[in-house]
């Protein structure tokens, strides 16, 4: 038996006895009796664990399958309804494309995912890992799928020097050379397992691996080391203005940001561009007030730094841009995190009155 079935196989006996459990995943025991797993649910998980951990996607995903438990569901559900049960897992272009992908699911394929990664490839907001996976979880291809875990094992086994990202190809090249024709899927999710719980980046538990006798950075030493990165660049940091206003009725002015862009598709404060020297654009005349308190975020590509103004407005004053959202109908936990930050901070300075 060559290294790379010896691998495979040591894995999926590992994963028979160590699996995850997930609220997507049909465990090995449910597998083995025949039970086979939901595409829809496969899908949606894939596409909210981009980027984010298993903790945080666990609530949404419940979430999202009790109110929408079917792809066709998804399909028919409201823009602004699935943005909203979105807010706080970041990453939004990903929610508009999961509506995206799920009517396209329902008008061309009557509802039934593609069965085959390159049919999966052609749905739109769906990319070569997400079709790999969602091909060998869902329906056995032997698809390979290389996530960052994968890439962190994967590294490790063959003593990959070469930094990443410029080592991706040959990684991906490595790893499909241990996809077995038989259970790709759950050897998929073994080798994500072994490296979220095993294969660490620090400090990993060599001595819990199945495979440890075969792993070449591990026989050198270097296994703490690898994959190794090129060094990132530091993040430029942009400024910007959020511009609270509060109505005499309570009434807070938000506005639906375009559907293009950052946080697009999501409500929240009115303000101005962020840049290096963002221009004052408040959205309507008012005594606006420098809270002197300043929300700092994160995102992929940049630091956030946004000043917050707040202006109380009497009854029916008019805005420029944006809507009153009446207190009945206003929910802070639907704004993304930049947004509720902005809320919280201004409700403290306010008095959390």
């Amino acid at each position: 038996m060559r290294d790379g079935q010896v691998i495979s196989a040591r894995l999926l006996a590992w994963y028979d006895r160590s699996a995850r459990v997930m609220p997507w995943r049909i465990g090995p025991a449910d597998r083995a009796a025949g039970v086979r797993p939901d595409p829809y649910r496969i899908w949606l998980s894939e596409v909210m664990l981009q980027q984010t951990t298993v903790a945080a996607v666990r609530d949404y995903f419940h979430r999202f399958t009790d109110r929408w438990p079917t792809v066709a569901a998804l399909a028919a559900a409201a823009d602004a309804e699935v943005m909203a049960e979105w807010a706080g897992l970041g990453y939004y272009a990903r929610a508009r494309n999961l509506l995206k992908c799920a009517r396209a699911v329902v008008g061309l394929h009557g509802g039934v995912f593609p069965a085959s990664r390159e049919g999966l490839l052609a749905l739109p907001g769906i990319g070569p890992y997400t079709a790999a996976a969602v091909a060998a979880i869902a329906f056995d291809e032997a698809a390979t799928v290389v996530d960052g875990n994968v890439e962190r094992v994967v590294s490790r086994l063959f003593r990959v020097e070469e930094p990443l990202p410029g080592a991706k190809p040959r990684l991906t090249a490595l790893a499909a050379t241990l996809t077995p024709l038989v259970r790709p899927g759950d050897h998929a999710q073994a080798m994500m397992d072994l490296g979220a719980t095993v294969c660490t980046p620090r400090s990993p538990a060599c001595g819990l691996c199945p495979v440890l006798d075969l792993c070449a950075a591990r026989a050198a030493g270097v296994q703490a080391d690898l994959p190794r990165k090129v060094a990132k660049a530091a993040k430029p940091t942009r400024y910007g203005i959020a511009y609270l206003a509060r109505r005499a009725d309570g009434a807070w002015l938000l506005e639906r940001r375009p559907d293009r862009g950052l946080l697009g598709g999501m409500l929240g404060w009115p303000g101005t561009d962020w840049s290096a020297a963002p221009a004052p654009a408040p959205p309507m005349a008012a005594d606006w007030r420098d809270l002197g308190a300043e929300v700092r975020h994160t995102f992929t590509h940049f630091d956030l730094r946004l000043t917050l103004h707040m202006a109380i407005v009497p009854q029916g004053a008019m805005p420029d841009r944006g809507d009153f959202i009446a207190p009945k109908d206003f929910r802070p936990a639907e704004l993304p995190t930049v947004m509720r930050k902005a809320f919280d901070l201004a409700r403290a300075a306010e008095g959390g009155d």
